[in-house]
């Protein structure tokens, strides 16, 4: 599975802010959706429509059918849970952008909002819906990813770093 955002200029909608559009493709099956924003989303049980709703972040599950991504709309971000076969997907989670699943499919890693900020990077563990801060205090906005399921790597300041997943630790360079 294979899947790209870009961002996209002239929708309606779009007074402040960002528009974006996101794709999948089947490398299986070369089956190809040009953008995800027809997915029926579910939020707080109910079904979810708005003209400014936006994906992005796109990480997929080892069945390649589960993937997780940033839902936003209404000045607020969402995680999301989909089912590529299905064709649904349900917010689990607010204020989640970027999400990285674990290489044991157990966790994410993602950007939130904080102050000071603007960005700080969690760990999401998906049993629990636990949110641990990781140990980097400066602004990171990437979308970071697992060299192993101990450790989350990002770019910052257009150098790369690594530090531990469970909260503890140092930011070093790998």
């Amino acid at each position: 599975m294979v899947s790209w955002t870009v961002f996209v200029s002239g929708d309606s909608y779009n007074t402040a802010g960002f528009s974006t559009r996101t794709g999948i493709l089947d490398t299986a099956t070369d089956e190809i959706r040009k953008s995800i924003e027809d997915i029926p989303l579910t939020i707080n049980n109910s079904r979810y429509y708005a003209p400014d709703l936006n994906f992005w972040g796109i990480t997929f599950a080892q069945d390649d059918t589960t993937f997780y991504a940033t839902a936003a709309s209404n000045n607020q971000t969402h995680l999301i849970k989909a089912d590529y076969g299905t064709w649904e997907a349900t917010a689990l989670k607010t204020n989640v952008e970027c999400p990285s699943l674990s290489p044991d499919n157990t966790r994410l890693a993602f950007k939130k909002r904080v102050s000071p900020g603007p960005w700080r990077l969690h760990v999401l563990d998906l049993t629990t819906m636990t949110e641990t801060p990781l140990a980097e205090t400066r602004s990171v906005d990437d979308q970071a990813t697992w060299p192993n399921n101990d450790t989350v790597a990002y770019t910052l300041d257009k150098q790369p770093w690594q530090l531990p997943a469970n909260g503890t630790g140092t930011p070093t360079k790998p």
